[in-house]
């Protein structure tokens, strides 16, 4: 089992690791919309919130031994479900003709007021 930590996303806030990399599987934490210097991206647009996540879901990924092509599983929490036409454009953009399986949760508030957030599974 080796645990990830990579300076091109956001540190962890708690006691877990970005991803965990097991018998040829990356498990990836929830992503939030901090940038890699800890700027919590509450006040930007729904667009803006998803456009890091996906960065930083790369940057995990590539810290893994991974990639894009590479997800299984995706599982996304949006407080607004009205927001989820944004979201899936971007995300359709992000992943291309790649179609990982896919949750979508509506949830209540997220932590630090952010609006989405996204964890995956993925094979190096």
């Amino acid at each position: 089992m080796t645990f990830i930590q990579t300076p091109d996303a956001p540190a962890p806030g708690g006691h877990y690791s970005q991803a965990v990399v097991h018998n040829g599987l990356v498990y990836l934490s929830g992503i939030l919309p901090i940038t890699p210097t800890g700027q919590k991206l509450s006040d930007a647009s729904i667009a803006e919130q998803m456009e890091q996540i996906l960065a930083n879901l790369d940057a995990i990924l590539l810290a893994s031994g991974s990639q894009r092509t590479n997800v299984l599983k995706v599982t996304v929490y949006v407080s607004d479900i009205s927001a989820w036409g944004t979201v899936n454009q971007l995300y359709t953009q992000f992943f291309g003709e790649h179609r990982p399986a896919r949750s979508v949760v509506p949830v209540g508030p997220l932590h630090y007021g952010l609006s989405i957030e996204l964890e995956a599974i993925a094979t190096i």
